[in-house]
């Protein structure tokens, strides 16, 4: 079977996995379900613009707290939910392409840091607006409506859904001119500049696709809890799980988002479970490991040499007493 096939195969299962929890598994799995899902969306949002272009954004928890609140005030004024929710998701998209027309003539750390004081000033702007966004009071939201089980269903499934179709979006760009020329920018953007590659607009396209999904999955998230803050929805953890995910499965890849924020929500989960006063430290360490030792991430490591070099560690191992014999 080609890779590409298995690839499929293997993702197929892995949300029918998750699809098939609220019928099989308990509220703690259901909710570890939403979590790999809405993270999912949002690693392969940021992929578009940190693994195909190379530029380390760390806008996610802007958008994502954008998307919360536009949805929110939305609903809160009376707007139905699915049209809240696309509300939210074009509302995030255009303000990124705003802003992307001035934070991306930054490049390397410059852009680094430009992204992380994004996240900072929306945040100081939505605490300090009391009067529209509750300040740090925070705002309630209209709770969906059906028992706890069939609400977190519901969430399960759109947060499947919103997964997919940055699955789907990833996949387009991959194959498309725009995926090209992201390449031909993460490379050398002077010279795809030099040969014709519309930088500059390919990268505001990249980081509005990548701010798209999230302002999305910010909308359904408030909508599921209920309740948001300017300290929960704008979280700087938030802003830098979501590259580590991408980073750990394997950035620039079309697999690799979907992989590093299953590991990394399971592991997690984990650690909150069993270490719970080391999980921030334990957070650390796996990004220093992935720096030094896995810079490609797991989709990129060599199995077959991995795999080759334990058997012959194996092989030596059993002829070792044969030899002292």
């Amino acid at each position: 079977m080609p890779r590409r096939a298995l690839a499929l195969t293997g993702l197929a299962a892995w949300i029918g996995l998750l699809a098939a929890t609220p019928w099989v598994a308990d509220n703690y799995t259901v909710r570890v379900a939403i979590t790999i899902a809405m993270f999912s969306a949002m690693a392969l949002s940021w992929n578009l613009i940190g693994g195909f272009t190379g530029y380390p954004s760390f806008s996610t928890a802007a958008f994502f707290g954008i998307g919360c609140y536009v949805g929110a005030l939305a609903q809160r004024n009376g707007v139905p939910l699915v049209l809240a929710w696309t509300l939210a998701t074009f509302g995030v998209a255009l303000f990124a392409a705003a802003l992307g027309t001035i934070i991306l003539r930054l490049k390397g750390h410059y852009f680094a840091i430009g992204s992380i004081a994004v996240v900072e000033v929306v945040r100081l702007i939505v605490s300090s607006w009391g009067s529209v966004t509750g300040g740090g009071d925070g705002l309630n939201v209209p709770l969906l409506q059906g028992s706890p089980d069939w609400v977190a269903a519901k969430v399960l499934y759109v947060m499947l859904a919103i997964m997919l179709a940055a699955f789907a979006a990833t996949v387009l760009v991959d194959r498309g001119r725009l995926g090209f020329g992201l390449r031909c920018i993460n490379q050398n953007e002077d010279a795809a500049d030099m040969v014709g590659v519309d930088t500059t607009r390919f990268k505001i396209a990249a980081y509005a696709l990548s701010a798209l999904f999230c302002g999305t999955v910010g909308a359904v998230y408030a909508s599921w809890v209920g309740y948001i803050d300017p300290t929960d929805s704008f979280s700087i953890l938030l802003t830098v799980k979501v590259p580590v995910m991408a980073l750990l499965g394997g950035a620039g890849t079309v697999f690799g988002p979907v992989v590093g924020a299953g590991v990394f929500v399971l592991l997690e989960e984990f650690f909150w479970a069993n270490f719970l006063e080391w999980n921030r430290a334990i957070l650390g360490g796996i990004i220093v490991f992935l720096i030094f030792f896995l810079p490609g991430g797991i989709l990129r490591l060599d199995y077959r040499r991995l795999l080759r070099r334990a058997l012959e560690l194996r092989e030596a191992k059993q002829k070792s007493p044969e030899a002292a014999e």
